[in-house]
């Protein structure tokens, strides 16, 4: 990959340029990188602690992919539609929908291969078969698999276009005066933590949650809706926290401690609606709150 740096960019480390340049690599693997020489500065090997500068062209050689295989497994599946160019999933907490580094085993992928033998889109390569979209592992509820290259392409094209029905269902820290509102930030990667993202206006991308209140609950939570018109990395716990009401349980959003023995964020993706790619049809379908967000809304009740 090759960039250029511009005037305004001002003076940065070669390894935090390229960390925020290319948000997919960290800043530790670029700097491994650079040790490797696969890092140059106009045609020349630098150190991570090299100032750019205006001008520089810089070129990043990413080694060649290391051929894994991602092999089948007999993991349970909480299915609630199938048919031949869909499958619709209710994911559970923990489980991570793709293999990735320190995931390759126990994943959603991994249970779909098993479930699905060789039906599954290529379109994002051997890692991702069949993944048009994605939820966090400690997110719950509705997700779509595709089966084939062209229900992938649909669905992918809905998601480009913001058409497609996505709503969660959150428990967040503090009550809500209003019933009711909307948060249009743009978010991009955190310019200093990379592990997070956030409201980045200079980097970031158009991003817009809505939410409604269902229910205040004691004096500290509320339990609210939040639907999604742009689908941003961790949108709903970046805007929610935004506005002063981080998620309960996130401990990457979140100062707060919670009292409960949560794993991770209590968030739940409760309605999925899209065209479905070959009847041209809308289909909606609805994943139940899980057991441990009903306990956990009664506890907060009393």
């Amino acid at each position: 990959m090759d960039f250029f740096v511009e005037k305004e960019e001002g003076v940065l480390r070669i390894d935090r340029y390229l960390a925020d340049n290319q948000e997919d690599l960290t800043r530790s693997y670029i700097q491994k990188l650079i040790a490797d020489g696969r890092v140059l500065v106009n045609e020349k090997p630098v150190k991570a602690n090299y100032k750019v500068n205006s001008g520089d062209g810089i070129k990043l050689m990413l080694p060649p992919p290391v051929d894994l295989e991602i092999k089948p497994e007999d993991i349970p599946l909480d299915i609630i539609y199938e048919d031949k160019d869909i499958v619709v999933v209710n994911k559970g907490k923990g489980m991570v929908v793709h293999p990735a580094a320190g995931h390759y085993t126990n994943t959603l992928v991994n249970a779909l291969l098993y479930h699905c033998r060789d039906e599954l889109s290529g379109i994002n390569g051997v890692m991702r078969p069949g993944i048009v979209h994605r939820i966090d592992m400690n997110t719950t509820g509705v997700l779509v698999v595709c089966k084939n290259d062209k229900a992938h392409q649909a669905i992918a094209e809905q998601l480009k276009v913001h058409s497609i029905t996505r709503k969660y269902n959150a428990i967040v820290y503090q009550n809500f005066k209003e019933s009711e509102g909307t948060v249009e930030a743009p978010i991009g990667r955190h310019p200093v933590d990379r592990k997070k993202m956030a409201v980045n206006h200079k980097n970031g991308k158009h991003a817009v949650t809505h939410y409604k209140v269902l229910e205040n609950l004691g004096s500290r939570y509320a339990h609210v809706e939040c639907t999604l018109e742009t689908g941003r990395t961790h949108q709903i716990r970046v805007h929610m926290a935004s506005i002063g009401h981080p998620l309960l349980g996130d401990e990457l959003y979140s100062n707060n401690k919670s009292n409960f023995s949560l794993e991770g964020q209590a968030l739940h993706a409760r309605v999925l609606g899209f065209i479905h790619p070959s009847t041209g049809e809308y289909m909606e379908f609805e994943a139940p709150l899980p057991a441990y967000y009903e306990e956990l809304l009664i506890k907060l009740k009393r």
